[in-house]
């Protein structure tokens, strides 16, 4: 899958150019994940035009972010973007409209989820986020792989079709090296060149998924709808 450096840059120029996003406000939870998806939107949306108005923290347990909200109603942004998971980012969406804010939300992949929408209530219709990949149907080898999945394990979850294709990345490598030992197939994966169900599978020098692709949805009528892909892995032969 594409990772949070590739997330993070796709979000901060969707925010800018695609949602037309002047100045910004950032709130992150501080964690690994949190933190670092919003530092890498950061960069983006000032690189794209976008001017951050503020940069809050928040920790991971939190429900009440009334003082963050506060403060940044203050600055007039025209987005709010969090970097986080659904446990917050819901409370935090219900609690922008409660405050009056009327500002844009957008989140990661840590947001899209139902709970979000659960946690949000009314609060989440017309909220964003984004999701590392494509949806299921616009993969190369997404229905093949999802009426082969569902008739033998019931419905697919949201990551399936990545895990099959790292299991079978692996096991191509193993083929490619003709041994199991981890020492000979290892140094194989980097050359990996392969049509998987989810993209033509390539790995840059860093071992990270080459052209990986960012999708975004938004909350319409109580459900997450997708909108577009970002960036895209290389084309199948």
């Amino acid at each position: 899958m594409a990772n949070d450096v590739q997330q993070g840059k796709v979000l901060g120029e969707y925010a800018a150019k695609q949602l037309a996003a002047k100045t910004v406000a950032i709130i992150d939870d501080r964690t690994a994940y949190g933190q670092g998806l919003a530092d890498e939107f950061e960069k983006a949306a000032v690189a794209s035009g976008a001017k951050i108005a503020a940069h809050e923290f928040t920790n991971d347990k939190a429900t009440d972010f009334s003082a963050v909200l506060t403060k940044i109603k203050s600055k007039k942004v025209d987005l709010v973007f969090y970097g986080g998971m659904d446990a917050q980012a819901g409370p935090l969406s219900k609690q922008m409209k409660s405050l009056g804010l009327k500002a844009k939300y957008l989140v990661g992949d840590g947001g899209f989820t139902p709970e979000f929408i659960k946690l949000a209530g009314p609060a989440s219709e017309g909220q964003y986020a984004s999701l590392p990949g494509v949806p299921l149907d616009q993969m190369p080898g997404g229905k093949a792989f999802s009426d082969a999945f569902t008739a033998k394990y019931g419905e697919i979850q949201l990551y399936s079709p990545y895990t099959y294709d790292a299991v079978m990345v692996m096991a191509d490598s193993m083929k490619r090296a003709d041994s199991i030992e981890p020492a000979k197939f290892l140094p194989e994966i980097g050359k990996s060149d392969y049509q998987g169900v989810t993209a033509k599978i390539q790995f840059d020098d860093k071992g990270d998924l080459k052209g990986g692709s960012i999708s975004l949805y938004q909350v319409k009528d109580g459900k997450w709808t997708y909108l577009q892909t970002m960036g895209g892995a290389p084309e199948a032969k």
